[in-house]
């Protein structure tokens, strides 16, 4: 997501240059899709919002024409973190850990733990010993790729990345890895662990679940994602204020400053977009035009 027209920017007005290109974006009536435009509220150029599955088939991963517009027409392009920066891996990683010195053991029965165990090990192949000291919901994670048919994965935020270094386009973050870390510090280790149980336990039904999710995803139906999202056995309906909305208003508090003085493309989990306290509403609410774009 990103940027479009380039060097139109040099050459026109700041009033001409943004109907030009809100003429050159096709909107589409119905609002079915993952890419959206905003625009109005005196922004003197327009800005993107992109919804983005964090893991998906290679094959399943389609970037679009006016995707790749809004990308190269963006002078940023802002992700949940610094898709681009190292140190993101590597904070990935230094905060991983619980925080206050407890294991896996200390979460679980030995009963529970040794089916936990079994799971890691016999499933997916991974030691547990190697996540003793991992937050318990970082671990669901390592279930998804399981889930999906395909030997081949990617994520749609590398291929953006792509897109974005192809048109010489700073990465930025709207958050950094210690914050997200820090939410998830914020919820009960018991809890997250008997989440993680949960989804071990009921494997099969996740599976169901992550296929018609992946479904609604890949056919853009926004207005099913909205019914799903907090609602979902995958998701965390309790601490939907934590893990969502909060995170939305900072974003759009952010995006209120920067989108003043520049155009900025937004990819960020399609679950941040819609709903009454997603960015698309959120942003609306500011005095913003916010429309579905033609993604195909």
């Amino acid at each position: 997501m990103n940027a479009c027209f380039a060097g139109i920017f040099l050459i026109c007005s700041a009033v001409s240059c943004t109907a030009q290109q809100t003429e050159d974006f096709k909107i589409q009536k119905t609002g079915n899709s993952l890419l959206w435009q905003v625009s109005g509220n005196e922004l003197k150029k327009p800005s993107f919002l992109f919804g983005t599955f964090h893991l998906l088939c290679k094959n399943d991963i389609q970037i679009s024409g006016q995707l790749k517009d809004a990308i190269r027409v963006a002078d940023n392009v802002y992700m949940e973190l610094d898709m681009d920066d190292p140190s993101t891996l590597l904070g990935g990683m230094l905060y991983m850990n619980m925080i206050d010195g407890r294991n896996l053991r200390d979460l679980y029965t030995e009963e529970e733990y040794a089916k936990v165990r079994t799971f890691f090990e016999d499933t997916l192949h991974v030691p547990i010993m190697m996540f003793q000291k991992a937050k318990p919901y970082f671990l669901v994670a390592l279930l998804y790729p399981r889930m999906l048919a395909c030997k081949q994965m990617g994520s749609i935020e590398e291929e953006l990345v792509k897109v974005a270094k192809q048109n010489n386009k700073e990465i930025l973050g709207l958050e950094t890895i210690q914050l997200q870390a820090s939410i998830f510090d914020s919820i009960p280790y018991e809890w997250q662990a008997k989440e993680l149980l949960k989804n071990i336990d009921s494997v099969a039904f996740y599976q169901e679940e992550f296929n018609e999710m992946l479904r609604m995803y890949k056919s853009q139906d926004m207005d099913s994602i909205e019914s799903m999202v907090g609602k979902s056995e995958f998701g965390s309906e309790e601490y939907q204020e934590l893990l969502i909305n909060k995170r939305n208003r900072s974003w759009v508090h952010t995006l209120k400053k920067v989108m003043k003085t520049e155009s900025v493309f937004v990819a960020v989990g399609t679950g941040h977009l819609t709903g009454e306290n997603g960015l698309i509403s959120l942003l609306r609410k500011e005095g913003y035009w916010v429309e579905p774009l033609v993604n195909k």
